[in-house]
């Protein structure tokens, strides 16, 4: 009769996931390299331009409005 190892069932998924991230890591390496080898260059223009047209007046208007409230709180505080 054959002797039964008990631990033996839960290795083999504990190497898959291993082997599973050992791939990607080396995937993730493989491309990496292949992109600086082509002369890809990671963060070459790194300017960025945002634009919301017509918030002047908007900002203009919760910028009162908060002072606004200040000053509510600021009286509000001095009353009691």
């Amino acid at each position: 009769m054959a002797a039964h190892d008990s631990n033996t069932g839960s290795t083999g998924n504990s190497n898959s996931v291993l082997a599973f991230i050992v791939g990607a890591l080396v995937v993730a390496v493989v491309v990496l390299g292949f992109a600086l080898y082509q002369g890809f260059e990671f963060g070459s223009n790194d300017d960025i331009n945002i634009s919301i047209e017509g918030a002047g007046p908007a900002a203009e208007q919760a910028g009162e409005a908060i002072e606004g409230a200040a000053n509510a709180i600021d009286d509000a505080t001095r009353a009691n």
